[in-house]
Parts: C-alpha cells; sequence; structure tokens
C-alpha cells in the first residue's frame, strides 16, 4: 500500500512558465484518484511526475511517504498503463507480461503464477501464446494491466487507458477496471481522462485541472472532490461548466433582493425573478451575478403554472430526441440557447412556446470573478 503526496509541486520547461503550478494534493491508500480536466491542462504530466518519467521542477512529492523526487521510475514502485498499449509486437501475451519480471530477475515459477493469475482475473488464458496483432483493442489494453498487476506495484497509474477503444469497448473496459481496483483494495489508483463519464463512475476523489489563464491565477488544481461533490457543489463557474453533460445554462443578471432564506436575482434581457437559496452576506443590492441551473433541473411546466415560485418561459427551437428522454434547446433573449432535459414522451413542438420551472434548490449562482456563492447550509443537494 502507497498514499501519495504533493506539496508545492510545481513542473516548468527551461525558462518558460510553469505548465503545472502549485499543487498541494494527497492520495490516499486504497483510493481511486482521477485527474480530469480539458486538453492542455497538465494531467498526463502530473501523472508522469508521479510515474518518475518527468522532473519535479519544485515541490515535495513523496510515495508511502518516502520522497521520490530523485528516485528512478523504476525504484518508486508504481505501475503505468499507458493510452498506447505499448505492447512488444514479437512477444507472445505471456511475454509481455512477464518481460518485466524477467527483468527483475525473478525466479520462474513466480513469474508463472503470477502471469497465470492476472491472465485468469483479466480473462486472458486462452490468448497467452497469441501476439498482440491478433487481439482486439480490448484485449491489447488488458494485457497492458496485466503486465502492470503482475509487478504488485503500491501505485497503479492510468494514463487515458481507453481513448483508443470504441464505446462500446470503452464501457466494457471500464466496468474491468472498476472491478480491478475492488480485487486489488491495495493499491491506490491514479486515472488520468478527459472522459466525464469515465470520472464520475469510476473515482473515489475527482482532481478537476484548470488550463490556460485561469492556471496563472488560481494555480493548476480547480477543484478536489468526490464526484457528487463536485456535481451538486461546484466552487466556480469553470467547475460547473466542466462537470455535467450538456453543460450547466448559465444566465446573466443582478440581485434585486436577499434575505435569510437566500437570494432573488433579476435576469438580464427577460426581468425574470429567479430565487436562489445561497448566502447572501457577501452580496449587494444590484450586484451583477449569473445564474446556473442544469438542463436536468430544468422541470416542464404543463399546468398551474401559480405552483412554481420561479419559471422560464422560451421558444423552442430544436428537440433532439433521444428515446427515454429529449433536450430541448430554448431561444435565449440576448443571445446563446437554454438546455432542458425532458421526458421523452413529452408533449412539446419545435416553435411553441414552453414553460419551465427552476427548483430554488436546484440553482447556482456565481460572482462576476467566477467564484460560486456558498449554499446555504439548510440546504439539500438537489436530487
Amino acid at each position: 500500500m502507497a498514499s501519495i503526496s504533493l506539496k508545492g509541486v510545481q513542473k516548468a520547461y527551461g525558462d518558460n512558465a510553469p505548465v503545472i503550478r502549485n499543487v498541494d494534493l494527497e492520495i490516499g491508500e486504497n483510493e481511486f484518484c482521477v485527474f480530469l480536466g480539458p486538453s492542455g491542462c497538465g494531467k498526463s504530466t502530473l501523472l508522469r511526475m508521479i510515474a518518475g518519467l518527468e522532473d519535479v521542477t519544485d515541490g515535495d512529492l513523496s510515495i508511502g511517504g518516502r520522497i521520490v523526487n530523485d528516485v528512478p521510475a523504476a525504484d518508486r514502485g508504481v505501475a503505468m498503463v499507458f493510452q498506447s498499449y505499448a505492447l512488444f509486437p514479437h512477444m507472445s501475451v505471456y511475454e509481455n507480461m512477464a518481460f518485466g519480471l524477467k527483468l527483475a530477475k525473478k525466479p520462474k515459477a513466480e513469474i508463472d503464477r503470477k502471469v497465470q493469475e492476472a491472465a485468469r482475473i483479466l480473462q486472458l488464458e486462452a490468448l497467452l501464446d497469441r501476439k498482440p496483432r491478433a487481439l482486439s483493442g480490448g484485449q491489447r489494453q488488458r494485457v497492458a494491466i496485466g503486465r502492470a498487476i503482475v509487478r504488485e506495484p503500491g501505485v497503479f497509474l492510468f494514463d487515458e487507458p481507453l481513448s483508443n477503444l470504441d464505446a462500446t469497448l470503452r464501457g466494457q473496459t471500464r466496468i474491468e477496471i472498476a472491478r480491478l481496483h475492488k480485487q486489488f483494495a491495495t493499491a491506490s489508483v491514479v486515472y488520468v481522462t478527459h472522459d466525464q463519464t469515465e470520472a464520475m463512475t469510476l473515482a473515489d476523489k475527482i482532481v478537476l485541472l484548470h488550463s490556460g489563464k485561469d492556471t496563472e491565477r488560481y494555480g493548476s488544481i480547480a477543484q478536489i472532490g468526490a464526484p457528487l461533490e463536485l456535481y451538486h457543489r461546484p466552487n466556480s463557474r469553470f467547475v460547473a461548466g466542466f462537470i455535467g453533460s450538456p453543460r450547466m445554462n448559465f444566465l446573466p443578471g443582478r440581485v434585486t433582493a436577499l434575505d435569510a432564506q437566500g437570494v432573488d436575482v433579476t435576469l438580464d434581457h427577460t426581468n425574470e425573478t429567479m430565487r436562489i437559496a445561497v448566502d447572501g452576506s457577501t452580496l449587494q443590492g444590484g450586484q451583477p451575478v449569473t445564474l446556473g441551473v442544469r438542463p436536468e433541473h430544468l422541470e416542464l411546466v404543463t399546468s398551474d403554472v401559480s405552483r412554481h415560485d420561479a419559471t422560464l418561459t422560451r421558444t423552442i427551437s430544436l428537440i433532439e430526441h433521444l428515446g427515454e428522454h429529449s433536450y430541448v434547446h430554448l431561444d435565449q433573449p440576448g443571445g446563446g440557447v437554454l438546455i432542458a432535459k425532458v421526458p421523452g414522451n413529452a408533449r412539446i413542438e419545435q416553435g411553441e412556446r414552453a414553460v419551465f420551472a427552476a427548483p430554488v434548490r436546484a440553482c447556482h449562482l456565481f460572482t462576476e470573478d467566477g467564484f460560486a456563492v456558498k449554499a446555504l447550509d439548510t440546504v439539500e443537494h438537489y436530487i
């Protein structure tokens, strides 16, 4: 077992500005931690620093309580699974999985036992004599995972391992990885992806990374937390817009009333007033803000509009029928589109006017600098 600790970690190339800034992070033993973020945010660079494939420019990186800044990759007790599989084409599945153990001069009997056990777990027993060219993409990735398993590392590192697979294989292999983590509960996992589904379904902890100028302003980490914490309680507009698909709707407005139960926001361009259950103690009347509400939290109102505290009336510009549910695109005064998720059997038509309620507990509020206004402690997550 091995915990991972990063304190003040930075990475720069030459005299250029750091690509990884001010990373403070603790990954516990047995924890499944996912690095998530847009392209170019440094996810893979941070992973490679843990692996020992990139140097740490500043700060301390520890594995199992030992600072490893200057420790070679082979001596860190980690195993890495790459996006490209990185299998030797001239070796069989068995030989690929056994290669690292042979280099370590392990006894032949031990090598065979570990390879056979990994093959059984990964359902590769019938493929041990095949060469990589005779395998599917999913099978090759399982071989790469098996090569890591036989080393019995304290830390598993995955660098976008499913990105080369089709949608069906991604789903199957994602389930395999989740199952393996439960089976090998003694190892910590650090997993890089840009896919929210992978992050939300696999992670105990998500580390969402900034990119571009936000990195210079706030550091590389936007928010750390459990998947549902980032979904229900984003600490900034960036996090709110990145977590969730389709993304959160953002509506500009101004504060028009404040009390102990929340804040009233009057929307620009429509003068509709929305009630939001947030702590308004740091806000002022007339202050410009942005209201956020997820498509799945907008409720189609089909009768008795008066029962709802806050509603939005919009013209339907497009309906995406997906079977069980549909995504409704609504014209947004002032430009842009508002998206709502409705049941697949909803009786609505393109071009008609529709009314949607935004429950007070489902709305978020962001100040001009992009930070979230704290939800009232008495308000539970809206589900």
